[in-house]
């Protein structure tokens, strides 16, 4: 049975009720595609509904944590040592045009260590959690991190400035909270990205490491201009040199 911390409790209840209206509002969308007015109001609407969820959920046990998310931006609350950063819905255009790739992303800064993270893919059931010197988790199973280390062999996930960049293997999947919880799972050998937002990618960094993987430091850079760099340790040295110039 693995023991997890009282806050990461409450993120697992928060992001589980949030996932059902996002389950709910997924299955609306393929009507809304050939509507004249279209999807993109709407989805706006989930985003936002699904926030006010996780901020009601997360505030009933911690009710002092200030908050930093995507659609509201910060709230500063008596206790700013412990700081919930929240995505409500990390792939939104996958969202918008049906496609099943997203997820909520809730992870916890407290003294300028981000100490939990999770990443919940409610389409899939598959929720992805960390705590610092706990190790990284997919539903209940230990995650560790590729061990290939041939570049030829890997495969590596960035948007699409870092896939016309390099020559590597890569995918980009629109969704990259659920790419650094790939590389935590070994199913993707890296990730990298350039200008992301802290929220994007603070529960997925903490997961990297956990897994056993290799992050830089994103926590010493403007939260709306990260350039972060994630791999399985087997590859990272190879995986910079390659990114050298991006």
């Amino acid at each position: 049975m693995i023991s997890i911390s009282s806050n990461l409790n409450v993120m697992i209840k928060a992001a589980e009720k949030a996932s059902k209206a996002i389950i709910r509002d997924f299955g609306e969308i393929e009507k809304l595609q050939v509507s004249k007015k279209g999807p993109k109001d709407f989805v706006t609407k989930t985003d936002k509904y699904v926030e006010k969820i996780l901020i009601e959920e997360l505030k009933k046990t911690k009710k002092n944590y200030s908050f930093l998310s995507e659609e509201i931006g910060s709230i500063i609350n008596k206790d700013n040592e412990n700081t919930w950063i929240i995505d409500p819905i990390d792939g939104t255009i996958n969202f918008l045009h049906g496609i099943p790739h997203f997820a909520i992303s809730i992870a916890l800064l407290s003294s300028g260590k981000i100490i939990s993270g999770l990443i919940f893919d409610p389409i899939k059931d598959e929720m992805f959690f960390a705590e610092e010197d706990k190790g990284a988790f997919l539903n209940n199973q230990r995650l560790r991190v590729s061990k290939k280390n041939l570049l030829d062999n890997c495969l590596f996930g960035s948007n699409h400035e870092g896939v016309k960049y390099c020559d590597l293997n890569m995918r980009y999947s629109g969704c990259a909270a659920l790419d650094l919880a790939y590389v935590a799972a070994g199913r993707l050998d890296g990730f990298f990205h350039n200008h992301i937002n802290l929220w994007d990618v603070a529960a997925g960094s903490l997961m990297v490491k956990e897994a056993g993987g290799i992050v830089n430091d994103i926590l010493n850079c403007d939260k709306n201009n990260i350039n972060i760099k994630a791999s399985s340790d087997a590859i990272n040295d190879k995986m910079l040199e390659n990114l050298k110039n991006f």
